[in-house]
């Protein structure tokens, strides 16, 4: 048992290592306001304000992405931040996606669709990745920031969505996140 605890121990701090140092403050701006970061150049589409619910949260260590976000939001607005909706409203998060269900409809299923999204963050900064260590389901948060474009020199491009009504493949935010504050 002492054995398995250890091992326990030693898994979440390195974890919680690669959570914070993994995307602390190594994005940098160039000269023509173009972000980089390790082998990544990240290009800002149009700032994001959003305030609302945390649906549910997921954390990634494995994949490409997780080399820049390390976290997943599931947020709602509107009437997918209302908790009396979201307890008919079953959520949760795998391999990048956000998924619902509902065993009888609260909302219409397209307002469903318009008031919430999957969003990746990209902490732009150390204090921002410590906070979204505290990051929880339920909390309602004001998230601030830039849709990105990011691109690596071997072509491999992920690109941020910039409509609230779409849904399916490629409806995900990708967010540079630069200020999380709790409402």
């Amino acid at each position: 048992m002492k054995g398995s605890t250890l091992l326990l121990l030693v898994v979440g701090a390195v974890a919680a290592y690669q959570f914070t140092a993994g995307n602390s403050t190594q994005v940098h701006v160039a000269g023509d306001g173009e972000l980089s970061y390790p082998g990544y150049q990240i290009r800002s589409l149009e700032s994001f304000d959003l305030s609302g619910r945390v649906l549910s949260r997921k954390n990634y260590r494995m994949g490409r992405e997780a080399d820049l976000s390390p976290l997943d939001l599931a947020m709602g607005w509107g009437e997918m931040a209302d908790p009396d909706v979201l307890a008919d409203i079953e959520v949760s998060q795998r391999n990048r996606w956000y998924f619902w269900q509902a065993q009888q409809m609260p909302i219409a299923r397209r307002a469903i669709e318009t008031q919430s999204a999957n969003i990746h963050i990209i902490a732009a900064n150390e204090t921002v990745a410590r906070q979204l260590q505290n990051i929880a389901a339920h909390d309602e948060v004001r998230l601030r920031g830039d849709l990105v474009e990011v691109r690596a020199d071997d072509g491999w491009r992920w690109r941020s969505s910039l409509s609230r009504t779409d849904t399916g493949r490629g409806a995900c935010e990708v967010l540079l996140l630069h200020d999380l504050e709790w409402i």
